[in-house]
């Protein structure tokens, strides 16, 4: 996903600074949460160096990803707890 397209380069009216602002926030929280999602998959040896075929790296990726899932919510489970 692209950020919005601005229309106004030099002197944008007061309103549209503040839409392409709104925009520009929402655009980037949800593309926070992709790249942490890609960075903590990174951090697995089993991607980072996979030379294995194509075809398993899905299913390597879907384990990964809920052994992240797991781990992050025992994570959390263990700081509410204290």
């Amino acid at each position: 996903m692209t950020p919005p397209h601005r229309k106004f380069k030099k002197n944008p009216p007061g309103w549209y600074e503040e839409m392409h602002e709104r925009q520009r926030k929402a655009h980037s929280s949800r593309r926070i949460r992709v790249e942490h999602g890609i960075g903590h998959l990174k951090n697995w040896r089993s991607l980072a160096r996979h030379h294995g075929r194509r075809e398993h790296m899905s299913d390597i990726i879907q384990a990964v990803a809920g052994l992240l899932s797991h781990q992050q919510a025992a994570t959390t489970a263990s700081r509410t707890r204290t």
